[in-house]
């Protein structure tokens, strides 16, 4: 009897020693949580892109395109936009300060003097020669020095007016070195930009309704969703053409207008040094909704550029070759820290010559045998 009770007390011991350390273990919601008080705590993800910058960590393309959006500049009154005042808006660009100097300084005074004189001259004669002070009328029919006066004064007027109208048709169709290039497309009823600089993205451009102008502060009919943006500073080159009809794409405070022609590129130019918020429309006639296809061009500074491009999907000159032959060579708007490529050699200009290794046979440092580049010829007739 006491075997048979030892025995027991024995498998009951046995049976009691896995639960008792079963129930010792932790659950496993204890466990995680007793990792994560061991583990040390980690650094949230900056939603920032300049938070990010200063962490080191690359932000996401929507985390610039967030960005981008939030610093999106808004309109300033008076500055590129209509006002109601009676004469040109305030200019922005080298060309548009020009003309407006050449217009208000030189043109706007002659067209005074011009039509004063003219009227005073006429007045003296319908006074003067009049019927009641002259019954016999005079029968003079040549006068010399009248005439050497209305044929040189018309002639020197003509003179004072050619001299800076050449000057400034010179400067405006003989633009500088580009820094950036952007095509631009009319369509009915909305325009389309390009920038082969930048890895040849597209954006289209719509005009936003009366209600989504107003809840973004900015005038209606001259509001549109996706702008025009340019670095401040850089001399654009514009490529205009049209998928249609004629259009013409305009801006007035840039003193900017070019015709797009379908199948025709033509080419103008601005430079912006100040940032902000710039409107044009459509300058042709080109449909039923011609009113209704406005121009916003957003100035910013270079790296709120490089933000935004690099939010549309694009790359910066230098990052990447860019894809499209309009493209700008050799821009100032680069990366000076590309790196140089493999197998290359700078030399003392800076600039990278690329070696190519020595073919199977032949032994570094002798003369190679002459290669014709005519069956490389064919081939590319043959692409």
């Amino acid at each position: 009897m006491k075997t048979l009770l030892k025995l027991i007390a024995a498998a009951a011991a046995f049976g009691l020693v896995p639960a008792a350390s079963v129930a010792q273990q932790p659950a496993p919601t204890d466990r995680i949580s007793a990792q994560s008080q061991a583990a040390p705590a980690q650094p949230e993800q900056a939603s920032d892109p300049a938070i990010a910058n200063i962490t080191g960590e690359e932000p996401s393309n929507a985390e610039v395109a967030q960005s981008s959006m939030a610093s999106r500049a808004t309109p300033t009154p008076g500055i590129g936009q209509p006002d109601g005042r009676m004469g040109f808006q305030d200019q922005f660009t080298p060309i548009g300060e020009e003309a407006q100097w050449f217009h208000d300084a030189l043109l706007m005074p002659l067209i005074v003097i011009i039509s004063l004189f003219v009227l005073a001259l006429m007045l003296y004669v319908v006074v003067r020669y009049r019927r009641a002070a002259h019954p016999t009328p005079s029968r003079t029919t040549h006068n010399t020095m009248l005439e050497v006066a209305w044929t040189l004064i018309p002639v020197l007027i003509l003179v004072a007016i050619a001299v800076p109208s050449i000057k400034l048709l010179a400067n405006q169709y003989d633009p500088p070195r580009a820094d950036l290039t952007v095509k631009v497309i009319g369509n009915q009823w909305y325009w389309t930009y390009q920038y082969p600089d930048n890895g040849d993205f597209e954006i289209v451009s719509n005009m936003l309704s009366d209600e989504d102008a107003k809840a973004r502060g900015e005038p209606r009919l001259l509001a549109v969703d996706e702008r025009m943006v340019v670095p401040a500073g850089a001399t654009v080159k514009l490529i205009v053409t049209s998928n249609d009809v004629i259009h013409s794409w305009g801006i007035p405070s840039f003193w900017t207008k070019m015709d797009a022609v379908p199948g025709r590129l033509n080419e103008t130019w601005f430079k912006v040094d100040r940032p902000g918020l710039y409107y044009g429309q459509c300058f042709e006639l080109c449909g039923a909704r011609h009113g209704y296809m406005p121009i916003a061009v957003e100035v910013v500074a270079p790296a709120q550029y490089a933000a935004w491009v690099g939010s549309k999907g694009g790359t910066m000159p230098g990052a990447a070759r860019a894809a499209s032959p309009d493209a700008t060579e050799n821009s100032p708007i680069e990366n000076p820290g590309a790196a140089t490529p493999a197998g290359a050699t700078p030399t003392a200009g800076g600039s990278a010559t690329e070696t190519s290794p020595e073919p199977p046979g032949i032994t570094p440092g002798t003369a190679r045998p002459p290669v014709s580049s005519q069956g490389a010829t064919e081939s590319r007739r043959g692409n």
